[in-house]
């Protein structure tokens, strides 16, 4: 099972521990668990703690149960959630292989427009922004690859945007 949500990455790889830890050891009802996170993350809304939910479920970290959701006992490091990553959040293992096989760095909306073979087409119906929409999870996608290692971002030397208002291209990560 893949999963489409992707929250806002946090600035600080240490927030992922602590939205590990917003879900209880014994597993409680989705409210429950939504209401932690936003305590816990400061998460404005029920929509972006259900998101993140749904994300730690992706990554592992999470799992539902007969009785709600419980935490796992998997390390939130960058070395056990990236394969969960790559295999359990939708259009993640496709955004990494366009950035791979790029002959240069790319922004978000590129590695977007290669993806969109990806974008469900009821999410193209249901939205009237769904370009910009998809290309904004594209961009959360590739911040969560460079918490995890999997990618760096690369700010440009000038102050000039783009075309499309971004001022970050992304590159595979080299391993050390």
């Amino acid at each position: 099972m893949r999963f489409k949500p992707v929250p806002t990455p946090p600035s600080e790889r240490s927030a992922l521990d602590d939205a590990h830890r917003a879900v209880p050891l014994v597993p409680a009802g989705e409210p429950d668990c939504l209401r932690r996170i936003r305590e816990r993350l400061d998460v404005d809304n029920e929509t972006d703690a259900r998101a993140w939910l749904a994300f730690l479920r992706a990554l592992g970290l999470a799992e539902r149960t007969a009785r709600g959701y419980g935490r796992t006992d998997r390390e939130a490091t960058p070395e056990t959630l990236r394969e969960p990553f790559r295999r359990r959040v939708y259009a993640a293992e496709e955004a990494l292989s366009v950035l791979s096989s790029a002959e240069r760095p790319l922004t978000a909306a590129e590695i977007a427009e290669r993806i969109r073979h990806c974008e469900p087409t009821w999410e193209r119906r249901r939205r009237v922004d769904h370009e910009r929409s998809w290309r904004d999870r594209t961009g959360r996608l590739l911040d969560w690859a460079v918490l995890l290692d999997l990618a760096e971002r690369i700010e440009p030397e000038t102050r000039h945007n783009n075309a499309n208002g971004e001022r970050s291209s992304y590159r595979p990560k080299t391993p050390r």
